[in-house]
């Protein structure tokens, strides 16, 4: 497939480059600063951008066969972030006519998981509350995606881990796993990179956790 990939100096982005050349994919990687990617291939463009102007991005997406984005806040104070670019990237993609659009949410953001025990539901209380900007943000993300005219995918992990790709992990389409607590982001990244061919995951929120 020829994929772009947003975010792809972060560490789920970086992974989704990683194993997307390993799979034999073209890859575009828009990214404000070249020298921060690590990931190299023959098959890896770099789009240099700062996901400011819509206009500027559409030869980056024009004639992908899928988007994935690893964009959001690093921490608190970013917060804001993952809606504001992401609404650029939806800009870009409309007007190329690109449909297909994969993002990283995060398991608060969706319904709470059926069966998890009180420990669980504490646990993520507090989380939630100490995040709750960061939350709202993906709130809002998730809603400019509803909003769009692509077929979007919201994937929502719980905690994540620097870990190896696995490729074992649990998914829930319009849910999440229940006791889920962990997830390495390169097992996000493989989960998106499976995900990018599944019709069963357009338009759908997917918890995903080991």
């Amino acid at each position: 497939m020829k994929l772009t990939v947003f975010g792809a100096t972060g560490g789920i982005g970086r992974e989704i480059v990683r194993q997307a050349l390993d799979a034999g994919h073209e890859v575009t990687a828009v990214i404000r600063d070249p020298g921060r990617l690590s990931v190299t291939g023959a098959r890896l463009q770099v789009f240099r951008d700062d996901l400011a102007d819509p206009a500027a991005l559409r030869p980056a997406v024009a004639g992908r066969d899928a988007v994935l984005s690893g964009l959001g806040a690093r921490s608190r104070k970013d917060a804001g972030v993952a809606a504001r670019l992401t609404r650029t990237v939806l800009g870009a993609m409309e007007a190329e006519g690109v449909r297909r659009l994969l993002v990283v949410s995060a398991g608060p953001v969706g319904p709470k998981p059926e069966g998890n025990g009180l420990l669980d539901r504490a646990a993520l209380g507090i989380v939630s509350a100490v995040l709750k900007g960061v939350y709202a943000d993906l709130t809002e993300m998730e809603a400019e995606l509803a909003r769009s005219a692509t077929d979007w995918t919201a994937v929502r992990p719980p905690r994540l881990q620097n870990k190896p790709v696995t490729g074992v992990y649990r998914t829930v389409v319009g849910g999440f796993p229940a006791g889920g607590r962990f997830i390495g982001r390169a097992d996000v990244a493989h989960a998106m990179l499976a995900m990018a061919g599944d019709p069963g995951t357009v338009q759908q929120g997917v918890g995903v956790a080991y």
